[in-house]
């Protein structure tokens, strides 16, 4: 009953943003990957936001659901079928003419299961498709028969580009390069390679002068026609950022802002909870807080990330389970184990799944008294706290699934203000 009023409700909803892009004509950004999405969505917002009227999608709003939330400007409902029959009743509204409508849209588009982008692509017409990047190893892979076929999916929305729209592609992923030939209109790439149209340079972690903890990053982009734009980040880390300061910047020149308009724009640029955020801990300790989702190719670069920072104290990674990965679950969890057991100095895994990368962290060398193993993220959280010391950097990664932001909870300096801070932080996340 339950999945056939879903049905019903999704597709009453779809109809209606149908309808809305018919009557308003939006233009239209879908942002697509297997990493970064949702930060590279709000860079493209944010470098849109300052010349033009523009909406995105709410959190990870990526699914048959989600995009006509998105399109309609309704939040989701959940369990509430008061709140759903509101929703339908704002968007018949709207589609009939209702208020006034964003000139762009920023779409973030994701894919659970064969067939999920073909269906969105049959309404979903962009004006500019960004591909941020793939993995070996992709999430949601459990439901294809291979990574190649999770891509193709994936990338069935360049066929949907309208005529004089634009490709967007990530240069430091071959095979997002490998997309190009899908589309003959123009093209343009991003990233840290030097021949990308957009790309990024002196990249740089920047740290504090009292206590030389790190505070965010800086670096340079370089575009046609322009002056180098410098940005400067204060609360985050990882190249994935830079990414995804390049992809928005790439869109927005395209739009026909300045650099100087992107450089002012980016100025206020805050990429969301759960993604490489720097929060203080407790007993003076710094946190990583990388808790949104997880996969082999992100917690690498959140493993990474940790290595590139100069620091006088432990290093502690809390990586929790990654989800839907079908039959490349262990050895995926074991690379991630090995990798961290060469670059930390402890290890704490949450989940079930976790436990093989407790083994890779072993198999690579790592005393067994530095690894801790745990069911749940708070079980976790509450042993850590007692376990940390003054001036340790504990870097928290893992699947939704696995609730890492938990762990984040229990070592923030600051709990009171986690719903600011962290990520599923609504009260039906709460009652999870």
């Amino acid at each position: 009953m339950k999945h056939f009023f879903k049905h019903i409700v999704t597709g009453i909803l779809r109809i209606e943003a149908q309808m809305v892009l018919a009557r308003h004509k939006p233009k239209i950004v879908a942002v697509v990957g297997s990493v970064g999405k949702t930060s590279t969505k709000d860079a493209v917002y944010t470098a849109l936001s300052r010349e033009f009227f523009v909406r995105r999608s709410e959190k990870s709003f990526n699914s048959e659901v989600g995009v006509p939330l998105t399109v309609l400007g309704l939040s989701n409902a959940w369990n509430n079928p008061f709140a759903w029959l509101s929703n339908i009743l704002q968007g018949a509204w709207l589609a009939i003419g209702g208020g006034s409508y964003p000139e762009w849209l920023v779409l973030e588009l994701g894919v659970d299961r064969p067939g999920d982008m073909q269906s969105m692509a049959r309404w979903i017409h962009p004006n500019v498709v960004v591909l941020t990047r793939f993995a070996s190893v992709p999430v949601h892979v459990e439901f294809f028969p291979t990574p190649e076929a999770l891509i193709e999916e994936k990338c069935q929305i360049i066929k949907s580009i309208k005529k004089g729209g634009l490709l967007v592609l990530n240069t430091d992923d071959d095979r997002v390069l490998a997309q190009r030939d899908r589309w003959q209109g123009e093209t343009v790439t991003y990233g840290f390679a030097e021949d990308a149209d957009v790309h990024v340079v002196d990249f740089a972690i920047t740290y504090e002068e009292k206590n030389n903890y790190p505070k965010g990053v800086v670096f340079q982009m370089k575009a046609k026609d322009q002056h180098n734009i410098l940005v400067t980040l204060a609360g985050t880390l990882g190249k994935s950022v830079g990414s995804a300061v390049a992809a928005g910047t790439a869109v927005a020149l395209h739009a026909g802002s300045s650099g100087d308009m992107i450089a002012e724009a980016f100025e206020k640029f805050v990429p969301p909870p759960g993604r490489l955020r720097i929060l203080p801990g407790i007993k003076d300790t710094l946190i990583v807080d990388d808790s949104y989702n997880s996969s082999p190719v992100a917690a690498e670069h959140a493993l990474e990330t940790l290595s590139e920072i100069e620091w006088g104290g432990r290093k502690i990674a809390v990586l929790g389970d990654m989800l839907e990965l079908g039959k490349f679950t262990s050895e995926a969890h074991r690379k991630i184990g090995r990798l961290a057991g060469t670059l930390v100095d402890i290890v704490a895994t949450v989940g079930v799944r976790a436990r093989e990368i407790a083994q890779g962290a072993l198999d690579a060398g790592m005393k067994d008294g530095n690894v801790y193993q745990f069911d749940s993220a708070r079980e976790a959280g509450e042993f850590l706290q007692n376990e940390i010391k003054e001036g340790d950097l504990i870097l928290v990664k893992g699947s939704q699934g696995v609730r890492a932001e938990r762990v984040v909870e229990e070592l923030m300096a600051n709990p009171e203000r986690k719903e600011e801070l962290l990520v599923r932080q609504a009260s039906e996340w709460e009652r999870r």
